[in-house]
């Protein structure tokens, strides 16, 4: 009788076991990471965090804590959120998708795509269109005043939070409130009017809402983003999940008017898994037709040897260095995140449900990291 072999058989079942009895040893760990950070601030409603490691095998969500103050309803994992200026990464990869199909250069003067209306209100207070290039919106350095930094759009939108803001409205305030900061390309100085500029462009120059045009552009449906909309712009996707209350100071910001920041600067409602699934894609080559674009994304941008910036900002993203590995990363307003780790080849999201949780958000990114790089 033929012999048979078990012990390469056996081997394989008990690797198995091991990475499968790891696995579950990482998920509970980041469910209690998120759990004792409730538990040692009690200002925090709730927190939902996604890590998407392919390399690991891992697709895992988490969350912690209430999704609504008034109802103790538990938060649930793959609740969606107001992403805020998260939103900047997408309008960014939209428009180099525009510059892969020749719709538009990157040095071309912004007064060559936005409307006569707001090239007006923005000259009235001595900025230069021509001199201004969509290069330097995606970068930040075109020396805008940021409408949205300023107390006075702070003060009017919590004193009517209803109001619904028009662009227009944003980009007035932006001459209204706050002078040309420098020549373009001279310093880095974050601006959501910027990016509102941005969202114009591409409405502009796609013929479509800046909803669809984005969700085609960066293809939605191929990388599987099923919990991603553009609020107002586009509706509620029917098997996505319910959005979830975030809470400035205490205050429930749910039914806040989403037109605050809706036209580029943000818009975007997602959940952590999408967050986490976009950059993964995004950085695995999976969106933009050619590599050189993802490149192009990413490059340090250069000034002027005498100035160095705040912020290491390249197209979208931002470039830092956490724990000794490199990320990219973009934060929201409402304690949002996302990052991809090279090192790791990995994506991880966060969502806290106060305002003005980054250092929590850092610590979480740091120690999630560092759950991966052990594992």
């Amino acid at each position: 009788m033929k012999k048979i072999v078990l012990l390469p058989f056996l081997l394989l079942i008990s690797y198995s076991s091991v990475n499968a009895y790891q696995a579950e040893e990482l998920k509970l760990s980041l469910q209690e990471l998120i759990d004792n950070a409730i538990e040692q601030d009690s200002t925090i409603p709730g927190i939902l965090l996604h890590v998407e490691a392919p390399d690991l095998n891992l697709s895992y969500s988490v969350s912690s804590g209430v999704s609504d103050l008034s109802t103790r309803a538990p938060l649930p994992e793959n609740g969606t959120a107001r992403i805020a200026s998260n939103t900047k990464t997408y309008v960014a990869v939209s428009v180099l998708r525009l510059w892969e199909q020749g719709m538009l250069e990157l040095d071309d003067p912004i007064s060559k795509h936005i409307s006569g209306k707001h090239a007006q209100i923005l000259k009235s207070d001595g900025y230069d269109l021509n001199k201004i290039t969509i290069r330097h919106l995606l970068t930040h350095t075109a020396g805008l005043f940021d409408h949205a930094g300023s107390n006075t759009y702070i003060e009017k939108v919590f004193a009517d939070p209803s109001h619904e803001w028009t662009r227009t409205e944003q980009v007035q305030g932006c001459v209204d409130w706050g002078n040309p900061l420098f020549e373009p390309g001279e310093q880095f100085s974050y601006s959501d009017t910027g990016y509102i500029l941005l969202g114009e462009i591409i409405e502009n120059v796609t013929e479509k809402s800046l909803g669809k045009a984005v969700r085609e552009l960066i293809g939605f449906k191929k990388i599987g983003l099923n919990a991603t909309w553009w609020e107002k712009i586009e509706q509620k996707l029917t098997a996505s999940p319910e959005r979830i209350h975030q809470y400035f100071q205490g205050m429930d910001t749910f039914n806040f008017d989403p037109s605050l920041d809706l036209y580029g600067g943000g818009g975007l409602v997602a959940n952590t898994k999408d967050m986490a699934r976009f950059y993964q894609e995004l950085f695995a080559g999976n969106v933009f037709e050619q590599s050189s674009t993802l490149d192009t994304m990413i490059t340090k941008v250069s000034f002027p040897e005498e100035y160095t910036p705040s912020s290491d900002y390249r197209m979208g993203i931002f470039y830092f260095k956490f724990n000794e590995m490199d990320m990219y990363s973009h934060s929201g307003f409402w304690s949002t995140q996302a990052t991809y780790i090279p090192e790791l080849n990995a994506s991880v999201s966060i969502i806290i449900t106060q305002f003005a949780k980054g250092r929590l958000i850092n610590r979480l990114l740091n120690e999630t990291a560092g759950l991966l790089e052990g594992y």
